[in-house]
């Protein structure tokens, strides 16, 4: 029996905030500001774990899926839907 390894945090984050957008990783690459030639390749290498972007790819495919950066690093399944719900409940008293 092969046993698969795990994905980083980040990894399976990404992909399920992406998912949940509608985005396809290369229309995610390309609004992050990815060249539109290596944005579907480079995403993909994150979300399979096989490089981690720098902090302001971070930052920038966070602002554009619309998720703060600290829900992709959200170990626990529940505190990550809580990061999501804090930042929903504070847009809407601004």
């Amino acid at each position: 029996m092969t046993s698969k390894k795990a994905l980083p945090i980040y990894s399976r984050r990404l992909r399920e905030a992406r998912e949940a957008c509608g985005l396809s990783q290369r229309a995610l690459g390309i609004e992050a500001g990815l060249d539109e030639f290596v944005a579907s390749t480079r995403v993909n290498r994150y979300e399979t774990g096989v490089h981690q972007p720098d902090l302001q790819i971070q930052q920038r495919m966070a602002a554009v899926l619309g998720y703060p950066l600290p829900y992709f690093y959200a170990e626990d399944d529940e505190l990550a839907r809580l990061i999501l719900e804090f930042k929903s409940r504070a847009k809407r008293k601004v």
